[in-house]
């Protein structure tokens, strides 16, 4: 079972257990946070209407807030005498995806208990 997650304005592909590294969030270490939910599957069947989807969210433990790889970012003119060299370092937030929703069952049970007693 897999789910697709927003947060930071990018999508991440999310299975219990996982370890992510995300755009910093405001949280502390231990704390739990709940992410939004754009698709659920879970091998069989896909869930992506928004009014499903809408009411579920993943569980995520803060694992550490910390900075990414230096980035670095060089501008340059040729034959102006123009170079800059500068660097970058992204904070981010690692999360350990602790709990998937579960898939709605009790809509599949009432529509099959519907049909039976049609029979």
């Amino acid at each position: 079972m897999y789910a697709i997650i927003t947060t930071g304005g990018k999508q991440y592909k999310v299975a219990k257990g996982d370890v992510i590294d995300v755009e910093k969030l405001d949280a502390q270490p231990g704390d739990k946070v709940k992410l939004d939910v754009l698709m659920l599957s879970d091998g069989k069947t896909v869930i992506v209407d928004p009014e499903k989807v809408s009411k579920m969210s993943v569980q995520a433990e803060v694992v550490e807030q910390f900075k990414g790889e230096k980035q670095l970012v060089f501008k340059f003119h040729k034959r102006k005498r123009y170079h800059r060299l500068n660097g970058h370092r992204q904070n981010l937030t690692k999360l350990s995806i602790v709990k998937l929703p579960a898939k709605p069952r009790a809509a599949k049970a009432a529509s099959t208990a519907d049909e039976s007693a049609a029979e």
